[in-house]
């Protein structure tokens, strides 16, 4: 059983900077930094999931095709990783359910497999068995304290709603289309993470296209305090404004996220 999202990686030309970039924008240090096999590393814990970041280093095991993947798509959010207590299993469940899980193998940090790029509608995602991760402090005004979500934009909803839902498991929580803004979107959530799956209900979509992961809303407890950080730091952020969830209110980082389109928000609590 998937119980939630391990991490997400976003793939960065050098390490240093990426990692300087992140802690500015999360307000919190990284938890951990290594190298491994061609690649540098580095990881922030969250409240409910982690920010990988990673680089190629040296000339040798992947550092190659990192930077071959570089050079064709840029810095950027690249791939995926769920979590389960039980590895072997969840491989023979999603295999049963027409995912083709790869071999179980041990990365950098983690025992994983991944699953076919072509049954993910071209998302690229592993299922990871979760180890410890000590949660970067969060003792910055405005930090960020955990994913509020994830946006996967599809061609294809019902193929989105299969895949997610009958396939991976993940409880749908939402389907509805907005006329105003022409848009079906789709709300699955694991372990406090939401998975938001938007769909133009415009004509002349190809439906067989591949779906994509489009970006990232971290949530912050004090948002007034979180869009005056960014703002002293010199990034361009734009004013904060209501989120169409009631009760929330948002702003969008436009820059320093490598690439990433990138939200901050903040629930009232009642």
């Amino acid at each position: 059983m998937i119980k939630g999202l391990d991490h997400f990686l976003i793939l960065t030309a050098d390490i240093d900077a990426g990692a300087a970039a992140y802690e500015t924008l999360l307000g919190r240090p990284a938890s951990t930094r290594f190298e491994h096999d061609g690649a540098a590393m580095a990881v922030f814990g969250l409240g409910n999931t982690a920010v990988e970041l990673m680089a190629p280093a040296g000339d040798s095991g992947i550092a190659p095709r990192l930077r071959e993947l570089l050079e064709a798509d840029g810095e950027g959010l690249k791939s995926i990783a769920f979590a389960t207590d039980d590895l072997e299993g969840e491989a023979r469940t999603l295999e049963r359910r027409g995912l083709s899980p790869g071999d179980i193998t041990k990365g950098a940090r983690l025992r994983r497999f991944r699953l076919s790029d072509d049954r993910m509608a071209g998302v690229k995602a592993f299922v990871v068995e979760p180890k410890p991760l000590e949660v970067s402090v969060d003792d910055l005004p405005g930090a960020v304290s955990g994913l509020d979500h994830i946006v996967v934009t599809t061609p294809n909803p019902d193929r989105a709603a299969a895949l997610y839902g009958a396939r991976l498991g993940l409880p749908l929580r939402l389907d509805r289309i907005i006329e105003q803004f022409s848009t079906r979107f789709l709300f699955f959530k694991t372990g406090g993470v939401i998975f938001e799956v938007v769909s133009s209900t415009k004509d002349g979509v190809d439906p067989s296209s591949p779906d994509s992961l489009m970006g990232l809303t971290y949530e912050t407890r004090n948002l007034d305090a979180a869009h005056a950080r960014l703002s002293a730091t010199g990034l361009d952020i734009s004013e904060m404004r209501k989120g169409r969830k009631p009760g929330s209110r948002v702003f969008t980082v436009r820059n320093g996220t490598l690439g990433v389109p990138t939200l901050f928000i903040s629930h009232e609590r009642g």
